[in-house]
């Protein structure tokens, strides 16, 4: 399948829709009015697990299961398979196939979740074994004597079921690797430990070339090796490019490090608060589902003779990452208008969770609400756009006087002063109109970033829509459609804000060149941005039908205006 070109990201677009229409409304005006312008705890141990829930499609989180200890005494005689096996391990979230050719991992499906194809989804790329090397492969700065990632370890289970412990030596060199799965959780304890002629041999544990939903269009974009450094307090995200020429290492108090796609993470989290290492590399491979190779991030965590972690891989679901650890938080990005985007999902959520059972609907009614507490901004919008069309026959007298007037001609500033005087006079604000514009595109950009980064709203369904966080599979997308038909309507039923002809016929265009830029959006993001276009529609016709002159005589603030 061949690579989609690359497109401007809808953050951008969205920019661009804002400068385009303060462009069109205020450039022309220029000329008439000037506006003024906390140390670090001690993790605790792990408590007992208590009793296994149910499984669910957002399985509880359980406590970590330590695997055994270590037994010191090392195998007097060599321990190794006599041939490549597989060896599948299933728990209620995962399953899991492994080899045992270099103890790694050949494929891991998240049960409860599908691809963008519509497939189990797989988070391993397969395609890129032979460059980079499976998942759960060792990294070591000074290699030993045998290529420990091509050995063939002998594999054994666990009595419970949910482990395996893979172990190879040759007398001079050992090497043993486990992990141990909790039932329902996304939670695993990992261990690894490599010894030649009785000595530690530092190493890290990787995942390279890929992680996450492989089947989206070009996935290395969202792909990202990271870590939470402790002691900045911050979440660092590596693109692959960081590596482009070799391999980038850093070392701290991190509190967790792995690699990230937009809806899943994988990551290593230490049991206490010594320094671990964190190498990032760029992989420039191929998928199963893209022939062209594209550079993937990676990352290997470690750098000790003996690593433990406790390591979890599974979705960016802030209910199931505060349980594991608060901080995995981070690796939500809300973007740069997070201090509305958060709350604004949390807002969905509530309704969803409480109320309406449907995402499609809860962006509805969350709209709705939104819109109706902008209501008295709104309303003196309203007002102020209307005075601005009383008063747009005397502003037509001012400009037919100064007609001929060019835009270097001293008389032109005397044409502006007289259209000041005019507005102060009355009480009008050409900008009165422009709040709720204004207020729309954080909106929609807080917006923009929920429908894309929040997975619970990813594979949701509203109506004929399959999923809310991308753009209808449709030909003739229905919602963008409707939008551009509203936002006609819209500008139709509002008042124009200023006398120039060449201006009001811009207007008329936006619409569609809103409909053009948008026609791929998310489907949330457009059923929000229709659904507060019908309620501002509503709200205009009502104040159509109701507003008179005298509403609308008295004097409106004057913040930004003076003589």
């Amino acid at each position: 399948m061949a690579d989609q070109p690359k497109e401007l990201s809808m953050e951008i677009r969205l920019l661009l829709a804002l400068v385009l229409m303060l462009a069109v409304l205020f450039g022309t005006q220029y000329y008439y009015a000037k506006i003024a312008p906390p140390p670090i705890p001690a993790k605790k141990a792990p408590q007992p697990a208590p009793a296994p829930a149910p499984a669910a499609s957002k399985p509880e989180v359980k406590p970590p299961v330590e695997p055994a200890a270590v037994q010191p005494a090392r195998p007097a005689a060599p321990v190794a398979a006599q041939a490549e096996e597989t060896l599948v391990l299933d728990t209620g979230v995962y399953r899991i196939t492994f080899s045992n050719r270099g103890a790694v991992v050949r494929s891991w499906l998240l049960k409860n979740y599908r691809d963008h194809s519509n497939k189990p989804l797989d988070v391993v790329n397969s395609a890129a074994a032979e460059k980079a090397g499976y998942p759960l492969a060792l990294v070591f700065k000074n290699n030993p004597s045998v290529d420990l990632n091509a050995a063939l370890y002998a594999a054994k289970r666990s009595d419970d079921g949910l482990g395996v412990e893979f172990e190879f030596s040759n007398t001079q060199t050992t090497a043993r690797k486990s992990l141990h799965f909790t039932k329902n959780g996304y939670l695993s304890q990992i261990l690894t430990e490599v010894t030649e002629n009785a000595r530690p041999v530092p190493h890290h544990i990787a995942w390279r070339a890929g992680f996450g939903d492989l089947t989206v269009p070009s996935p290395s974009v969202a792909q990202h090796a990271i870590y939470y450094d402790a002691a900045a307090g911050k979440l660092v995200s590596n693109e692959a490019k960081v590596a482009k020429e070799a391999p980038v290492s850093a070392s701290g108090v991190y509190t967790f490090a792995g690699v990230e796609d937009t809806y899943f993470t994988a990551v290593f989290l230490p049991p206490g608060n010594g320094a671990i290492e964190v190498q990032t590399f760029s992989d420039k491979v191929a998928t199963p589902f893209h022939q062209e190779e594209q550079p993937f991030a990676g990352a290997a965590v470690g750098g000790e003779g003996r690593n433990r972690f406790s390591f979890f891989l599974g979705p960016k679901d802030l209910d199931i990452l505060k349980k594991v650890n608060p901080k995995l938080e981070q690796v939500v990005d809300w973007g740069w208008f997070g201090f509305i985007a958060q709350p604004l999902f949390l807002l969905v959520h509530w309704l969803h969770d409480g109320f309406v059972r449907n995402w499609g609907w809860s962006i509805v009614v969350a709209t709705v609400l939104i819109n109706f507490a902008l209501l008295p901004l709104k309303l003196s919008s309203m007002k102020s756009m209307k005075k601005m069309q009383l008063l747009q026959p005397q502003i037509q007298v001012i400009n037919d006087k100064y007609k001929n007037v060019g835009m270097r001609d001293p008389r032109k500033q005397q044409q502006n002063q007289e259209v000041m005087e005019l507005y102060n006079k009355h009480g009008a604000n050409p900008m009165g109109g422009c709040v709720p514009m204004l207020l729309q595109f954080p909106l929609l950009l807080a917006f923009y970033k929920v429908f894309t980064i929040a997975i619970e709203l990813r594979g949701a369904s509203w109506l004929w829509v399959g999923d809310l966080s991308q753009a209808e599979t449709h030909m003739i997308k229905v919602l963008p459609i409707v939008f551009i038909a509203t936002q006609f309507l819209m500008s139709k039923m509002s008042p124009p804000t200023g006398g120039d002809p060449t201006q009001q016929k811009m207007m008329q265009f936006m619409p569609l060149v809103f409909g053009f830029m948008f026609y791929g959006a998310a489907s949330g993001l457009m059923l929000y941005w229709l659904t507060g276009n019908l309620v501002a529609i509503g709200q205009q016709w009502f104040f159509n039908k109701t507003a008179t002159v005298a509403d609308v005589a008295g004097p409106v603030k004057k913040k930004g205006f003076r003589k």
